[in-house]
């Protein structure tokens, strides 16, 4: 039983026209998905899907990329990303996930999950930009979210992995409202995505303050799940 982590999917099979496949890097995506998954991925392990899963707008509009997601082998845990419109309430998505019978789909939101002796923790994060009130306020929410996450597998004696969709460092931009929650815990490894096409070599790779930061946007990875545990 391993597990492993992915972002930035961006799957697009229930809005056609918004196929990344355009993109440099991007060709036969879905195919590329599927076929690295399948190779890798058993049926008992779990892999974290870190933010910006497809494209759909909402629920609807998005089941043709849950199914294509469930399909594929092993245990799925979602964390919000920037494009995930489709994301509304929790009941509400469980509801969704259990009507059609998605079974291998979890979402990760306020809470963890429990893998050996550590607990998946995350949230979605967000930008730098201190100077702008409405952001600031977003940021701060999304701190309490992650630092709640992380005292939900502290309470069951679980070591805390975290897994984000925006990074919080990015070249010589430094997000101290989440990197605090870090450093307060002791949070040992990070894995983030977002970060696409030239935006890779700016990405922090590697140990930084003690904290072992891992890129795992799905172009970064050549669309192949990255083995965390």
């Amino acid at each position: 039983m391993s597990l492993y982590a992915i972002s930035d999917l961006h799957l697009s099979f229930g809005v056609p026209e918004k196929t990344m496949s355009i993109f440099r890097g991007w060709e036969n995506y879905h195919e590329r998905i599927r076929k690295n998954w399948l190779e890798l991925v058993k049926p008992d392990d779990t892999v974290v899907i870190a933010g910006d899963f497809c494209w759909g707008m909402n629920l609807k509009e998005s089941f043709a990329d849950f199914e294509f997601l469930n399909s594929l082998t092993g245990n799925k845990i979602l964390v919000k990303g920037n494009h995930d419109y489709w994301w509304t309430t929790q009941n509400k998505i469980k509801n969704f996930f259990d009507e059609n019978n998605f079974s291998t789909l979890n979402i990760l939101h306020i809470n963890h999950y429990k893998y050996e002796n550590y607990g998946i923790c995350g949230t979605r994060g967000w930008i730098n930009m201190p100077d702008e009130p409405a952001d600031a306020k977003i940021l701060a929410r999304e701190a309490g979210r992650l630092e709640a996450s992380i005292l939900s597998a502290i309470s069951e004696n679980l070591e805390p992995v975290v897994f984000m969709h925006y990074p919080p460092i990015f070249g010589g931009s430094f997000n101290y409202d989440i990197l605090d929650v870090l450093y307060k815990y002791k949070i040992k490894r990070c894995f983030y995505g977002h970060i696409h096409g030239k935006g890779h070599a700016s990405a922090v790779q590697g140990v930084y303050d003690g904290i072992d930061f891992r890129l795992i946007s799905g172009d970064f990875l050549q669309f192949i799940p990255q083995k965390v545990l």
